[in-house]
């Protein structure tokens, strides 16, 4: 597999994270990230070979698509966490940054 090829099976397996997170579907997100890892684990192979306009355009839209992932898993978790608040009338954070010693 080239490395354009496998950039583009991490692209698509991102825009397969992202669907799966949108519908809350584990087993999608499991094999997304798989896919993922497998993908990213093919682009270690390739060491330094010089970096094509190609392959920096893909690379940028992959870091790119796993920014929007990871704002998806933040916005998650803070939905539960104020769902759980609500639950259990904890409406104190767990806890609170301390400001630095002087």
């Amino acid at each position: 597999m080239s490395r354009i090829e496998a950039l583009k099976s991490v692209v698509a397996a991102l825009h397969a994270e992202i669907a799966a997170l949108k519908s809350f579907d584990i087993d999608a997100l499991a094999r997304a990230t798989q896919d993922k890892d497998g993908g990213i684990g093919l682009l270690s192979d390739w060491g330094n070979e010089p970096i094509t306009p190609e392959v920096k355009a893909l690379a940028q839209e992959a870091a790119m698509l796993n920014e929007t992932s990871r704002i998806y898993v933040n916005l998650m978790s803070a939905n539960i966490r104020s769902r759980l608040e609500t639950l259990t009338g904890m409406g104190q954070p767990l806890y609170t940054p301390r400001s630095a010693a002087a």
